[in-house]
């Protein structure tokens, strides 16, 4: 095969770029890069790294080669693998990559080397053919160079996204111990997740707040219109359902959610959602919505 198509196929799975290693692997010579160099078949992106043609690259294309710049084993982290991952947005500006400590690597313009001790099997990923960290690597050292509202949603896009482990991110969190912004990651999970129990423990959760609070006692666990909800007052018509993660979090579950919200709506039914998160950052307001609804205090349920 010419080596020029080995080249292009090699340019089509890796995003329009490819290492000096790789095209010697393929059969080049040096002396036939430096030919492409000089006819523009190649550019020159960092030292030992080439974008293939002239097109424009994209996102995936640019953090690739600051990861082949950056020799075997290097990974996209921090900022950039958050941003490979859909976690927050990509900005303008340097690419992360992480490195083992023993190795030595000169400085690149527009990549930041991180350093790691060690890395684990469990922390290492591939998304798009970029080697990065994993999701749950990632958000722990995200944690270490954001602000904690920018983790917050972090979290809270890893949910959205389906790709939070809370097994992994406990695991990838405990083989970071010490290191910078631990300490906030676990404060954010304090806020952002759900007791390892069941939907059982929120629903507890909820009727401990509205009984401190002074409201009546709903019923648990009837059916209403044909459908079992979790808390309800039956003069009031006022339903409260538990909208924990673990069992509404899928899209299927969130489409039957709302189908029988419509219908217990069209009933003549108030129904409240509530999440952990709401139950633990902003319990007055949903004492407040309860009271409201409840008529003041509320009266004795049936």
């Amino acid at each position: 095969m010419h080596l020029d198509v080995k080249i292009a196929e090699l340019a089509e799975r890796q995003h329009s770029v490819v290492a000096r290693h790789q095209l010697l692997d393929a059969g080049g010579t040096e002396a036939g890069i430096r030919y492409r160099i000089a006819v523009r078949r190649l550019h020159r992106l960092h030292p030992g790294v080439y974008a293939v043609g002239l097109g424009r690259l994209r996102l995936e294309g640019i953090y690739l080669a600051a990861v082949l710049a950056c020799g075997a084993g290097a990974m996209l982290s921090h900022r950039s693998a958050a941003a490979l991952w859909d976690l927050r947005s990509a900005a303008s500006g340097p690419v992360d990559v992480l490195v083992l400590r023993r190795r030595t690597i000169r400085r690149r313009p527009g990549i930041v080397i991180r350093t790691t001790r060690s890395i684990q099997p469990a922390d290492i990923a591939m998304k798009e053919n970029v080697p990065c960290t994993s999701v749950s690597r990632t958000i722990v050292d995200l944690a270490a160079v954001v602000t904690p509202r920018a983790l917050d949603r972090a979290l809270e896009q890893s949910m959205v996204l389906g790709l939070y482990d809370h097994e992994a991110l406990m695991g990838a969190l405990a083989r970071a111990s010490g290191r910078r912004g631990s300490g906030m990651l676990r404060q954010s999970l304090a806020k952002l997740t759900e007791p390892s129990g069941t939907r059982s423990e929120l629903e507890r959760r909820i009727l401990e707040l509205i009984r401190d609070s002074g409201l009546s006692q709903p019923l648990a666990n009837i059916r209403i219109a044909g459908y079992e909800v979790d808390l309800t007052w039956l003069d009031q018509r006022v339903i409260v359902e538990a909208d924990g993660s673990r069992h509404h979090g899928t899209p299927q579950a969130f489409e039957r959610d709302r189908q029988r919200d419509l219908e217990l709506t069209l009933a003549g039914w108030h129904v409240i959602r509530i999440t952990w998160r709401q139950l633990v950052e902003r319990p007055e307001q949903i004492v407040g919505t309860l009271r409201k609804l409840l008529g003041g205090e509320g009266g004795a349920s049936h």
